[in-house]
């Protein structure tokens, strides 16, 4: 139990990726924080996991909110006395050429994944250097944050820009032994990526089959999706890494799509 008794709060955490690197912590023995938009949603993931055998919390957390994401963490340390591990995976993903997307659906998408890294960061490192024991800040990347793909330009822009937050968070954080990285999976078949499908598929004017095929998988090795237990493991070993070696960089879980 490699995290035993360390506190990580993942947001986005109900479904998907950020569900699944919650129940692997929990496996673990780490106390996990289930923050996400909707509280229902939040505590019926924590309580599946408390039924599992694992410590677990619901909070409501609207990343681009500040007062709702200060008061969230104020409350996890209120519970359980701190924060070890941040994972920041909230995101939503709007498909669109740039000369169809709006102002407001490219300020939208940028407040989610890069406002919300920010307010969540912040408060948990607060929370981290008043405890006085380091801790892990793990953003949810891409491998967009190298690539880019055409009717992405936000999500694009914003995956790269975790990159620099990461660096930065790095630099500040090292003489409170905090570490910062990101990781980067390819395709991962989750909600946000079956609902692109037919998105690009009407959009480019091809099949659902070809978008997975020669769009999506195009450039991995073996034509497979990245899944959330792959994402989960890697997730795993850079939260229980142990020291300053391993910050600032981001590593990439993609079948071979996008190599370093």
């Amino acid at each position: 139990m490699v995290l035993k008794d360390k506190v990580a709060v993942i947001t986005g955490a109900a479904s998907g990726i950020g569900k699944e690197i919650a129940f692997e912590y929990a496996r673990q023995g780490a106390k996990v924080v289930i923050a996400d938009l909707a509280l229902d949603a939040a505590s019926a993931t924590a309580a599946e996991i408390v039924a599992a055998g694992g410590t677990a919390m619901g909070v409501a957390m609207n990343v681009i909110d500040e007062a709702q994401v200060d008061k969230g963490i104020a409350d996890t340390v209120a519970a359980y006395g701190g924060v070890d591990i941040l994972i920041s995976n909230a995101g939503i993903q709007i498909i669109s050429p740039i000369v169809e997307l709006s102002l407001d659906n490219w300020k939208k998408l940028l407040a989610i994944h890069l406002d919300g890294a920010f307010l969540t960061t912040r408060a948990c490192m607060r929370a981290m250097i008043a405890k006085g024991h380091g801790g892990t800040i793990i953003y949810m990347g891409s491998v967009h944050s190298h690539e880019a793909s055409p009717l992405k330009a936000p999500y694009v822009a914003a995956k790269h820009g975790l990159l620099g937050l990461a660096k930065v968070v790095a630099k500040e954080g090292a003489k409170d032994n905090i570490r910062a990285n990101v990781i980067c999976p390819g395709f991962v078949r989750t909600p946000l990526v079956d609902k692109q499908i037919p998105e690009q598929a009407k959009t480019l004017g091809i099949s659902e089959a070809d978008v997975i095929k020669n769009v999506m998988l195009k450039e991995t090795v073996d034509g497979q999706f990245t899944t959330i237990q792959d994402v989960a493991q890697l997730a795993l070993f850079l939260a229980s890494f142990g020291s300053n070696a391993l910050t600032g960089q981001s590593i990439t879980v993609s079948h071979g799509w996008h190599m370093q």
